[in-house]
């Protein structure tokens, strides 16, 4: 028995290389990993173990149980020998990994075979099978693996059964009974250890294939947040030399090379010769690409260069998408077809598909700033129509009265809206400007208030070339005018302040000596739009609203202000 025992497990080495030539074979890899399988997969399966099961008996010892001799190989069997083998094992292996259909498919392949090679105990054997079949069927469990252990067990439990099955069907029982005492122990260790190492070996494959995969899909996304600042940029030539020297550092590419539509934005590596940045795009198999939207693989003679001693002899080109629209490519080039392995594919893919969703990225982040950007100078291009007509009626009677002040007037006006116009295409200015703009405007209104209004300066001169959004200051000191002193009939004031903070910001304030701003105004006001007859169109709304949009909540309009005390607005930038 012991001897027995030890060439049985001698014929694992049978079944661990099955296994392994197994876990070749992506059908087998599809159904261990797959939660059902379809039709074609599970007859596949069925005629694959079915045949490893004929495998398993043909490898199998001639045992003789009146003598208890057994031969190296199955042969020829008389009608007084029986078999000990390990058929059972690609039957056990069938039912746990594609459910009972699988199991007894592949058991009665494997069974009828065996029945075929007679013996006494070949109706019991064929039958045997089939059940064996049914019983791992029953072990099956979708969406989990299966354990080693658990093989083990059911192998085990399998081969008992057939032992039991031998002794109630198998005549003569003598001949049935000592079989089972001969082979029995033996059978059951070897089959359900069998079972245990087919499945250990097929895990640790498919696991160390799921680490490649995870260990790649790390690089992916590693070499995707090295490039995300560069793509977000969007895709010209700048940004394409940018990640085509991160990749070729750390992807064992002889060459790098990234195109739009048309021509080679830049290639880094071999053959920079002639792959030129700039330069057309010269492959045939590139245009493919672009054109079918789909990676590609291409040896020497597709990849047709204009340079006959082109050293780049393969290449693997993806393509890059934005929207779903293809706008260009990735390429990563070999010396040798050999070097593109499975690993490197599934890398190409994985970054084609991150640099695609990093360029969907940059051209939303281009429109976000397209709309901000178009908000602003909306706001911007704003002016007072009231403001506009009661400077024009000033002057107009002016011109007969005092013609040198209306001239003055007139000069302020234009320069007012000159202003107004530049900021509506300037994303910055100097508060020196924005400073001349708001003198423009107040010239004018104290033109209008006759002697009652008095404006005092404030200001730290070396922060006038300090750049600012334009129109920035004029709709705060506008508001001061109309809506703080406009009903004071003398002493009308107004402090302008431009001081620096420690901490480094421009504090900038307007402070008029009006008749003030209720509690309940100061929380609507800069936080909602008035629509008051005489509102200032941009206001303090749209002024915050900048304000928030270009530099943060940290530099939203602060107001102070009591009933007959005036107001203050301020704002850090």
């Amino acid at each position: 028995m012991f001897e027995l025992m030890l060439t049985m497990l001698e014929r694992l080495g049978i079944i661990v290389m099955i296994a392994f030539i197994l876990t070749r074979f992506r059908f087998f890899r599809q159904m261990v990993q797959a939660d059902q399988l379809g039709k074609r997969q599970q007859y596949l399966a069925i005629l694959f173990f079915g045949f490893f099961g004929i495998i398993g008996t043909y490898s199998g010892l001639t045992f003789s149980p009146e003598s208890f001799q057994f031969d190296r190989w199955a042969n020829n069997l008389t009608h007084d020998e029986a078999l000990a083998n390990s058929r059972v094992i690609g039957v056990i292996i069938a039912g746990l990994l594609g459910g009972y259909k699988v199991g007894i498919g592949a058991g009665i392949i494997a069974g009828v075979h065996r029945f075929s090679l007679g013996g006494f105990t070949g109706f019991a054997c064929g039958f045997s099978a089939i059940i064996a079949g049914l019983i791992s069927g029953a072990f099956h469990q979708k969406n989990k693996h299966v354990s080693p252990k658990k093989a083990f067990l059911v192998g085990g439990l399998a081969e008992a059964i057939q032992m039991l099955i031998i002794l109630v069907v198998a005549r003569p029982f003598d001949q049935a009974f000592s079989l089972v005492q001969g082979i029995g122990i033996p059978m059951i260790l070897a089959n359900g250890i069998g079972s245990a190492i087919f499945l250990l070996i097929v895990q640790n494959v498919l696991n160390e294939e799921e680490k490649m995969g995870a260990l790649q899909a790390q690089k992916a996304l590693r070499l995707a947040e090295s490039t995300v600042s560069f793509l977000r940029k969007g895709l010209n030539p700048q940004s394409a030399k940018a990640v085509c020297d991160i990749l070729l550092h750390e992807v064992e590419a002889s060459a790098i090379s990234i195109t739009d539509t048309k021509q080679i934005l830049s290639h880094v590596g071999l053959a920079d010769d002639h792959h030129q940045s700039h330069s057309p795009i010269q492959t045939d198999v590139t245009r493919k690409v672009i054109a079918e939207g789909r990676l590609i693989v291409a040896k020497h003679e597709d990849i047709r260069c204009m340079e006959e001693d082109c050293p780049l002899s393969a290449v693997i080109v993806a393509p890059l998408k934005q929207r779903g629209v293809t706008i260009g490519t990735l390429k990563f080039y070999f010396q040798s077809e050999k070097e593109i392995t499975d690993v490197v594919i599934q890398l190409m893919k994985g970054l084609g598909s991150l640099l695609s969703n990093q360029l969907d990225i940059s051209e939303a982040d281009r429109a976000f700033e397209l709309a901000k950007e178009a908000e602003i100078r909306a706001l911007q291009a704003q002016i007072s129509p009231h403001f506009l007509f009661n400077s024009l009626n000033i002057i107009v009677s002016l011109i007969r009265t005092n013609p040198n002040k209306a001239r003055t007037l007139l000069v302020s006006l234009s320069h007012f809206l000159r202003q107004n116009i530049k900021g509506t295409t300037l994303s910055l200015t100097t508060l020196e400007q924005e400073l001349k703009h708001v003198r423009a405007y107040l010239l004018i209104e104290e033109a209008r208030f006759v002697d009652r209004l008095t404006v005092n300066y404030n200001i730290e001169e070396r922060l006038l070339h300090r750049k600012v959004p334009p129109l920035l200051l004029q709709p705060i000191v506008e508001n001061a005018v109309k809506h703080g002193i406009k009903d004071r009939e003398i002493d009308c004031h107004i402090n302008i302040s431009i001081q620096s903070t420690p901490d480094g910001k421009t504090r900038i304030s307007v402070r008029d000596n009006g008749n003030g701003i209720s509690p309940d105004q100061q929380e609507q006001i800069a936080k909602e739009v008035f629509t008051e007859s005489e509102g200032t169109g941009i206001g303090l709304f749209n002024v915050n609203r900048r304000l928030q949009m270009m530099y943060g909540e940290d530099s939203l309009l602060v107001i102070t202000s009591s009933p007959e005390n005036g107001t203050e607005v301020t704002f850090e930038i």
